[in-house]
């Protein structure tokens, strides 16, 4: 079943036809984030640790896309203050990501996935765990996500995303200045 499901989304236009549209027109309408009750690809979310039970938390989260440059300052600065970051240094699925988790401060990041874009907006489904739930703390295979050093790890940029956009996903020749991160690499004066 689920390789199914997975080959319907490898072309999503194509594969979903008639219901893909239908989606979007009513995600459009909805708050920028919404709970949901289930997974709309089941395959991903199984994948990156949701289960069916208690404590899981399933949340679709809208982004605007596009550059993130802010207005020209009006105001009297001196130029090294002038200055303005055309984009993130962060993609998409992070941004998206840290905004389920400002709404849901007791849950905690587990992964997320893409679902859907049209000219405006990218959506990502979001996997949250609720540290404090006992099913959860009873579970040995996701209980580690209520220890004290996973607290706040979207913010820190350790889900899957995150450390994509960290470059992290390689290993080997190429990536000596990678780890621990590319700050980290600078100071050490190398």
């Amino acid at each position: 079943m689920y390789q199914y499901i997975r080959e319907a989304w490898n072309k999503p236009k194509e594969g979903l036809g008639q219901l893909w549209q239908q989606r979007l027109i009513k995600w459009r309408q909805e708050p920028a984030t919404i709970r949901i009750e289930r997974p709309t690809r089941l395959d991903s979310a199984r994948s990156l640790g949701y289960k069916a039970k208690q404590g899981y938390v399933m949340v679709r989260q809208r982004v605007n896309r596009g550059g993130r440059q802010r207005p020209k300052i009006r105001h009297p600065r001196r130029p090294k203050a002038m200055s303005r970051r055309k984009d993130l240094t962060m993609n998409y699925q992070t941004v998206a990501e840290q905004r389920a988790a400002k709404k849901y401060p007791n849950c905690e990041v587990l992964n997320s996935y893409y679902v859907g874009q049209d000219g405006l907006h990218y959506w990502y489904e979001v996997v949250l765990v609720d540290k404090s739930h006992p099913q959860i703390l009873a579970d040995p295979r996701i209980s580690w996500i209520a220890e004290p050093q996973h607290k706040g790890r979207v913010y820190r940029g350790l889900t899957s995303a995150g450390k994509r956009g960290r470059g992290l996903m390689g290993k080997g020749k190429g990536y000596e200045k990678v780890r621990p991160s590319l700050r980290a690499h600078d100071r050490q004066g190398n």
